[in-house]
């Protein structure tokens, strides 16, 4: 039985928070392996590991700060009132009660005994970090309003630059923490503690799971527009947060908020970790809404001399979905992108969408969005495209998702020749020294081990005012299975990068069988490669001098077009071969991904170009 401690005046309970009397029941001694005397620091130590683990505790004593009311893994966080002064021993801890909710109150004096254990999110194998806490507890309170333990602002002077220590791809679990000089051992440090930001602003947009992502260090990476650029492997934005909240949303709606908004006023509550974005501020009090973030972008029209080549991930697009979406995708094709002569478009699901049937064709799909785009007073768009070996493709299961095009026939055509499926690779032929396709549209290398389980590129043969252009829609597999940027292995592993670069490797050799019959050939290669500019992949995309990533053509601050965890990063690219690069246009067109209301989750980019 718990019991419920009359509340102690006010002037005794800020003397016990100050640590000017002792804690009612703490005992005499201040630390020990287990039993009475137990402090949180004890049980936290000076890693990421307890080194009490396993072992039970007794009479851990603390003040409650926070209550998870919700969900299966309810509980609450403790806090000590006495700290010592270690920076690397946390002075807070999470106690686990599955999906009974405990009976205490922020504010009460507990003394809670336990087993010391480290929960992984996502199973050890996901790779993640560990979350140290107590389960199997029991608890008295011993006193009832006290005030908080102050939280821990988290600004520029307390988050340090660096990220974490390295280990040669190995655990750091072991490793002392270092908080003055890594940001991940300075959360760490702090895991189950009271933090806080103040003025945070937003670098992730508010997401459907009522989450958002701040920033700690406004000045560091910042984007033209307010988010967060990541730009290397070496520096993945240590001042990035979570921000959830433990306020019912009945009392306290989360706010919705963009990319470059701000959340005024003071955001605090314990820090945690979770499987979906590493470490989260759960918060008890939430901060203002402030709305700063910049409007929807759209981008000039071509010029009767220009060829725009634009790609746009419309994410999992269905003849099922909504018509809300499609007149959304459809608004910012014409009125974002200004109505494209050409469209490489990527996650176009079968008419069925996720229904996992036989069903392969995607002409509904294609015929609701070509109509939409005619509604909203864009050009009548024809599409090519080739079905898919059902479920061959990966993506959503059932959905066989394919790359595809449209295309403005009033603008340009489209050389169509026979014998392109599902499996017929298509290949170049020299058609009296000008280079030509096998089939058109064809698929390039769909039998090559590099497209197991992946979306097939699409190649497509047009022609503008008199100029052969040759166009490859891709998809690149997935980052899936990747270690997280704050996994407990540092650097983290990148494994689906294989696969990335053997399908790089394919598209790459793809474009100089153009090239090497016209070296002045006109090829691009839009889509979404699912790598940044600085990867492995794009560098094998672009050998041999075969093709341009126009995206280091703008500016440090512009170059990104999704945002994930807080950072904002290059996922799509467009590319072109040299002939086409000297004279390129680009522009990413930021109208999803830095706001909570989005069509899409990526942002689409177009290229304008004179061929």
């Amino acid at each position: 039985m718990h019991r419920r401690a009359q509340p102690v005046p006010y002037a005794v309970a800020a003397a016990l928070a100050a640590g000017l009397l002792a804690a009612p029941a703490a005992g005499a001694a201040d630390a020990g392996a287990g039993g009475a005397g137990t402090r949180i620091r004890d049980i936290q130590g000076d890693t990421r590991i307890s080194p009490l683990a396993g072992e039970r505790v007794t009479d851990v004593p603390g003040t409650v700060t926070a209550v998870r009311a919700f969900g299966s893994a309810r509980g609450f966080w403790l806090q000590d009132a006495r700290p010592d002064a270690d920076p690397a021993t946390s002075e807070g801890l999470f106690v686990f009660t599955g999906s009974a909710t405990p009976d205490v109150e922020p504010g009460d004096a507990v003394e809670v005994s336990g087993s010391v254990s480290e929960y992984y999110p996502g199973g050890r194998g996901a790779g993640l970090q560990s979350v140290t806490e107590l389960t199997g507890a029991s608890w008295t309170v011993v006193a009832s309003g006290n005030p908080l333990p102050r939280a821990f602002v988290l600004r520029d002077a307390t988050v340090p630059g660096r990220f974490a220590p390295a280990a040669d791809g190995g655990s750091i679990e072991e490793l002392r923490l270092r908080p003055g000089s890594y940001a991940l051992d300075r959360y760490e440090s702090l895991e189950g503690m009271r933090v806080a930001v103040r003025d945070a602003r937003v670098v992730g947009p508010t997401s459907a799971y009522h989450e958002l992502w701040v920033t700690a260090e406004p000045a560091r990476n910042r984007t033209a527009r307010g988010g967060v650029l990541y730009a290397g492997y070496r520096d993945p934005n240590g001042g990035r947060l979570k921000v959830a909240s433990l306020i019912p949303f009945a009392e306290r709606p989360f706010p919705v908020l963009d990319v470059g908004d701000h959340l005024g006023g003071t955001t605090a509550g314990p820090l945690d970790y979770d499987q979906f974005g590493g470490y989260e501020l759960q918060a008890t009090t939430l901060g203002g809404e402030r709305r700063t973030s910049p409007d929807r972008e759209s981008t000039r029209r071509q010029r009767a001399a220009e060829l725009a080549v634009a790609t746009y991930n419309v994410e999992n697009l269905s003849a099922r979905d909504s018509a809300a979406k499609f007149e959304r995708l459809a608004h910012g094709l014409v009125d974002g992108l200004a109505a494209p002569d050409i469209v490489a478009l990527q996650e176009v699901q079968d008419d069925n969408g996720p229904a996992d049937d036989a069903v392969t064709g995607a002409d509904a799909t294609l015929r609701k969005l070509t109509e939409a785009i005619a509604a909203a007073g864009g050009p009548a768009y024809e599409w090519r495209q080739i079905d898919p070996v059902d479920d061959a493709d990966g993506g959503r299961p059932g959905g066989n998702i394919r790359v595809a095009f449209l295309y403005n026939p009033g603008r340009v055509s489209f050389t169509d020749r026979p014998g392109g499926d599902a499996t017929t690779p298509v290949r170049v032929t020299d058609d009296g020294g000008a280079p030509a396709l096998s089939a058109s549209p064809g698929r390039i290398a769909p039998g090559d081990a590099a497209w197991n389980d992946s979306r097939k590129p699409l190649a497509g043969e047009f022609t503008f005012r008199g100029r052969t252009v040759f166009v490859a829609a891709v998809h690149f597999n997935s980052k899936g299975g990747d270690q997280g940027l704050d996994s407990r292995f540092q650097p983290p592993a990148r494994g689906s990068e294989e696969q990335r670069t053997a399908q790089a490797a394919a598209v790459n050799e793809f474009v100089r069988d153009v090239l090497a019959v016209d070296r002045r050939a006109g090829v691009v290669v839009a889509g979404d490669v699912n790598d940044f500019p600085f990867s492995p992949a794009v560098a094998r995309l672009t050998a041999g001098h075969a093709l341009v990533d126009l995206v280091g053509r703008l500016p440090r601050g512009e170059r990104y077009g999704y945002v994930f965890n807080g950072n904002s990063q290059v996922l799509d690219h467009i590319l072109a071969s040299p002939a086409l690069a000297v004279r390129a246009d680009y522009d990413i067109v930021h109208l999803n991904a830095e706001y909570a209301d989005q069509a899409s989750d990526h942002d689409p980019s177009v290229v304008r170009l004179r061929p």
